[in-house]
């Protein structure tokens, strides 16, 4: 298919409308029933869409629409996807987020700090939980190296959740 693909692609942008009567789709789709068939090692009775499955190839029309889709946007004719934009003024969100403050009469005020990190030393995640103002403890995971400083921060704000999570449990049972 390496071979004869480029051959059949050539000049797609042109005679991609031709793709429109059943007949020119038929030819080409036997052309590609037939080169699949040989890939797969299958007999003649199967599907062209399931031979397309088996061997891995794209259909061919959808693969004509692609170079046609392509050869548009390099021509500067279809929809760009990368297209460049301007700069946008947007509103800072601190700006925007209006912070409450815990009340002092509330016995379920906790404060949890979060921060995940990956540098040449691995990757980890700390965690600091102050009830009442008062430092309460502080939690360290470390991560596989293969692990984001992403996946790190997303971490720790789990661990924070879940072990407010548990101390309000514990505080819930006699």
């Amino acid at each position: 298919m390496g071979a004869i693909l480029p051959l059949l692609l050539y000049g797609a942008p042109v005679w991609k409308e031709v793709l429109n009567s059943s007949c020119y789709k038929d030819k080409l789709v036997r052309i590609q029933t037939l080169i699949n068939i040989k890939i797969a090692k299958a007999y003649r009775t199967v599907s062209n869409e399931a031979l397309c499955i088996i061997t891995g190839l794209m259909p061919i029309n959808i693969k004509i629409e692609e170079a046609t889709n392509y050869y548009a946007v390099t021509k500067g004719e279809g929809y760009r996807y990368d297209w460049e934009m301007g700069i946008k003024n947007w509103i800072h969100l601190a700006k925007h987020i209006t912070l409450i403050e815990g009340q002092d009469d509330s016995t379920h005020y906790i404060e949890a700090y979060t921060d995940g990190s990956k540098n040449e030393a691995g990757v980890g995640s700390g965690i600091a939980v102050f009830a009442g103002g008062n430092l309460k403890t502080t939690l360290r995971y470390r991560l596989n190296e293969r692990c984001t400083n992403n996946q790190a921060e997303r971490m720790a704000i789990l661990k924070a959740l879940e072990y407010i999570q548990q101390t309000n449990e514990e505080k819930k049972q006699p």
